[in-house]
């Protein structure tokens, strides 16, 4: 990780983000920021905002008030460099069924202006790495959850984003391919990439993210390296995490009727 030095410009930048619907207000004042070359946790309860502040830093809903920037580019204001510099993968990713993962490698080629011959050979690699390979040519509306998975995690890094973005990556994949997954998000940020993921595993934020965003009712309520969250203490981030999130009376309860 390339760190938080203060002389480097952060790739992925929020200041105060806020997203209202009527009179709820889901996202308020969001202010963070992303290096290059960092892998990021973005936690918190159900509900809290995680996905909707993603969909605010990637362009996928305009906030209500504030500023996302990917690379020093406004996502509201200049979209298309900014967008060009993202790769996503939400939780559930949409994949047109009647391609095959080959078709599919191909169009996104085009959507992101990557060279034909440089997409083919980036494509079946991830093919190879993914244990695709042999099963390029089939549909995707065919393929597993996992699979399906794989397929956009190639899609999304086939034009090398500089900002890398994923909504729960390991939901739903074996032991297996959940640690494959870790393994690439650790190769593409010591290539300069800046990973933001949030994540309901928080052993998985424990032990990949150089640090973490613990988000609740909308806010931000804790940023930094797990040292740092500890205070000089040993608490674990689940400890952390519940503390901060008021999880820690429901534990106590369930341990209590255990």
């Amino acid at each position: 990780m390339n760190g938080t030095n203060g002389a480097q410009a952060p790739m992925i930048e929020a200041i105060g983000l806020q997203k209202r619907y009527g009179d709820t207000v889901a996202v308020k004042h969001v202010d963070l920021a992303v290096y290059p070359g960092e892998i990021v946790g973005f936690l918190g309860p159900n509900g809290a905002g995680k996905t909707t502040t993603i969909k605010m830093l990637i362009g996928l809903l305009r906030p209500s008030e504030g500023t996302a920037r990917i690379g020093g580019y406004d996502i509201q204001q200049d979209p298309l460099l900014a967008k060009m510099q993202i790769g996503y993968v939400p939780d559930q990713p949409y994949l047109p069924e009647k391609l095959t993962a080959r078709e599919y490698i191909r169009f996104m080629a085009g959507l992101y202006q990557v060279d034909p011959q440089v997409a083919t050979q980036r494509g079946e690699e991830f093919l190879r790495l993914f244990g695709l390979e042999s099963r390029g040519d089939e549909l995707l509306g065919g393929y597993s959850h996992g699979m399906r998975q794989k397929a956009a995690l190639t899609g999304a890094l086939l034009h090398s984003p500089r900002a890398f973005f994923l909504d729960e990556p390991t939901v739903g994949l074996d032991p297996r391919s959940a640690r494959l997954i870790k393994d690439i998000l650790r190769t593409v940020a010591d290539r300069g990439t800046s990973v933001f993921m949030s994540t309901h595993i928080l052993e998985i934020a424990e032990r990949m993210c150089d640090r973490v965003f613990i988000i609740n009712l909308g806010r931000i309520i804790a940023a930094g390296t797990l040292e740092e969250l500890r205070a000089g203490g040993d608490s674990s981030l689940e400890d952390i995490f519940l503390s901060l999130t008021g999880g820690s009376e429901e534990a106590a309860i369930a341990e209590a009727l255990a």
